[in-house]
């Protein structure tokens, strides 16, 4: 994760002093009731965990009730959040010089952010922040603090790391499901670290104003990145390509916020994106129940585009522009060139096209795969597969019964947990005796793959890579026998050859590092990029052994 999304929240200038029109909203302080560990219940809302982990938060009221009432009964969720944001600074920055270097940087940027958010969403978040955690006070006080960490994912793909932000999604309607009703899925690959997908939350918002939604979210986080609306309307969002932007502006997940709280059509979604200026590049893509389709809205800070389909059943987003408003834009042309953006689309058209009709299992299984195009051995954890294994969810909608199933960790392996919104808000409002607002009969069970011996092998990649790459960094000795280990734990995976060959190369063992990077080029590299750096080793050391 880059380091400057871990700072985010250090952009906030401790001089900000300005909060939102709070006083048009009355609200009551929420009298927070500790059922058990799992339970917690107040006058206008409830959180409760279900069996498979997901906590199911229902709230109610104007945005400073919602956010009062969140911030009380997430509380400790909201804090495990920060914690495991920003506890990462230290151990990537140990540096105080240049953490402090940073954060000036950061507070210049973050500047005039709050300018560009409505007070509605402002206040929200004010009420969530009276229950931050005080432990970083330091850095900035509650308010502009989760202020600002809501533009944490627009940071971090402005960034262009793409390993944070590879998100697929797709929609069919028409022919290609059994009933002709619109199917929509997707992955969320916003990888902020194994801590910070722990405590996921589904929380049901019943607003005074607007439409009842879900989403799928986090601890202080009221923007929404996946969710559907009581009028079928989803909403989702895929990170394009962004030059760095000279100051902040309304973040992507409060833009979808309002699309989902106030559209019910992808016109109305369409109007309130245009209206709205953002700092990074990203597609938005909206499902419609009453439109009986799903197109894509494609933002940038200069730019703006529609696209959709005329008379087809199936639309695909990965992570770059499909409009022609985008047509000649030289960055988007240059990220499908360079990235694994195309390679991922081509991978779920090939399956779209194998599946020819598509269920809400069906969908499930897409978002699951985890091999390459023709269904070649690309090495688990690739950036090139739907399943990269990173994913914060999974998450697939069928709008027109308003029925949505979100996966339970690990990624989108676990459960995937089934909701009907036709009844968890009538249940929520009745205050049921219900533990959970699932609909179990419904769920789609947990993949196989998840108690595998490969899936073993992959974990035991992770922590060898973060091993290997620390020792390459800091010029520690490794034994051979670890080196093994690691391609043998992931053997169809470039990078494990990729990274003994920086090993080799840094020790000068070159006619060993020669070898790994000649079978690391033999895989499915992930970028051109990283095509390019492993075809620049491997001709620097020929040129070395062979003068």
């Amino acid at each position: 994760m880059p380091l400057l999304l871990l700072l985010v929240s250090c952009g906030v200038a401790k001089s900000l002093k300005t909060i939102p029109d709070i006083d048009q909203y009355s609200a009551k302080t929420p009298q927070r009731i500790k059922i058990s560990d799992s339970i917690y219940v107040s006058e206008h809302g409830r959180l409760t965990q279900n069996k498979q982990g997901l906590w199911e938060l229902y709230v109610e009221g104007n945005p400073l009730q919602i956010g009062l009432t969140t911030g009380s009964l997430t509380q400790e969720l909201f804090h495990k959040q920060e914690d495991a944001l920003l506890t990462k600074v230290d151990e990537m920055v140990p540096s105080k010089t240049k953490q402090y270097l940073l954060c000036k940087f950061l507070a210049w940027f973050n500047r005039k952010m709050y300018l560009n958010i409505d007070n509605e969403y402002k206040t929200e978040i004010y009420g969530i922040s009276q229950y931050a955690s005080d432990s970083y006070d330091h850095i900035a006080d509650a308010y502009p603090r989760i202020l600002y960490l809501h533009s944490a994912h627009d940071i971090g793909h402005a960034l262009q790391d793409l390993a944070l932000v590879g998100c697929t999604s797709f929609a069919v309607w028409g022919n290609k499901t059994p009933d002709g009703q619109l199917i929509v899925g997707r992955n969320f690959d916003f990888y902020a670290g194994d801590e910070f997908a722990k405590e996921k939350i589904i929380a049901f918002i019943n607003p005074e104003e607007g439409h009842k939604f879900m989403s799928v979210t986090w601890g202080g986080m009221i923007g929404v990145v996946s969710g559907m609306n009581d009028q079928g309307l989803t909403v989702t969002i895929n990170a394009g390509k962004s030059k760095f932007p000279t100051a902040a502006k309304t973040p992507i997940s409060i833009v979808t916020r309002e699309i989902l709280q106030y559209a019910s059509t992808i016109e109305e979604a369409v109007a309130i994106a245009k209206k709205r200026k953002v700092f990074v590049s990203e597609s938005i893509f909206v499902g419609s129940a009453k439109d009986k389709k799903a197109a894509i809205i494609e933002v940038s800070p200069e730019n703006f585009g529609v696209y959709d389909i005329a008379n087809s059943s199936q639309l695909i987003c990965s992570n770059h522009f499909q409009s022609t408003a985008y047509a000649q834009d030289k960055k988007n042309k240059d990220h499908i060139l360079e990235s694994h953006s195309q390679y991922r689309y081509d991978r779920m058209a090939e399956l779209l096209t194998e599946n020819t009709k598509v269920t809400p299992q069906t969908a499930v299984d897409i978002l699951r795969n985890k091999e390459g195009l023709n269904d070649k051995a690309i090495g688990y954890g690739n950036e090139k597969a739907l399943n990269q294994l990173l994913a914060h969810h999974g998450i697939v909608f069928k709008p027109e019964e308003l029925k949505v199933w979100v996966s339970a960790n690990p990624y989108q392996l676990g459960e995937f947990v089934a909701y009907d919104l036709n009844t968890v808000f009538q249940d929520a409002e009745k205050k049921t005796s219900k533990v959970t607002l699932a609909n179990a009969a419904m769920n789609i069970a947990a993949d196989p793959f998840q108690y595998s011996a490969a899936f073993d092998d992959y974990q035991t990649y992770r922590k060898l890579k973060e091993k290997i790459s620390i020792a390459i960094a800091s010029g520690e000795r490794i034994l051979p026998e670890t080196l093994d280990a690691l391609v043998k734990s992931n053997s169809e995976y470039w990078e494990a050859y990729y990274l003994i060959g920086r090993y080799y190369y840094e020790k000068g063992y070159y006619t060993a590092a020669l070898n790994a990077f000649e079978r690391a080029n033999t895989k499915e590299i992930t970028t051109l990029p990283d095509q390019k750096r492993v075809e620049k080793y491997i001709k620097k050391l020929k040129h070395r052994l062979h003068p």
